[in-house]
């Protein structure tokens, strides 16, 4: 099965300069935990709810803070027609539950979680790729410590 066939096609973007307020209104409004961060028609960031409380407010940052200040730079994607299964190991690899999803000319297509994978392709991968990503450290960890192989915007 490809990632096309699990992935959610309605992603929401924010610009880097835009408050993490509107950001978390956003992520209210759409029941989402994860924004990707656009400039420039290019996919530049990825904002989480963890990042808004955890490298925001516990930092006494307040609302008006731009997204920039507390986004993931370092973005890590799949593409919408690679095999679940290998997008799977991928998440647990590199410890994240979600990964957007671009197509060949690395557009935006869609955001990939793990309840997509076990919603479409049954519980076996994702089951495993949360055993990994449950695992402490990783490079999403607050921690910082370890580091994956993926791909990077």
């Amino acid at each position: 099965m490809k990632v096309r066939e699990a992935m959610s096609e309605d992603v929401r973007i924010v610009n880097p300069n835009q408050s993490i307020r509107e950001a978390a209104t956003l992520m209210a409004k759409i029941d989402a935990g994860v924004l990707p961060i656009g400039e420039n028609d290019r996919l530049v960031g990825v904002i989480t709810d963890r990042d808004i409380a955890v490298r925001a407010i516990a930092l006494g940052m307040g609302p008006d803070t731009p997204v920039r200040k507390v986004m993931s730079a370092e973005v890590k994607y799949c593409f919408e027609d690679d095999d679940v299964g290998e997008v799977a190991q991928n998440m647990s690899d590199i410890k994240v539950r979600r990964l957007p999803v671009l197509n060949k000319d690395k557009r935006l297509v869609g955001i990939v979680s793990l309840g997509d994978l076990a919603l479409a392709d049954g519980p076996a991968n994702a089951g495993e790729a949360l055993c990994g990503i449950s695992e402490p450290g990783g490079a999403h960890s607050q921690s910082g410590d370890g580091a994956a192989v993926a791909r990077q915007a």
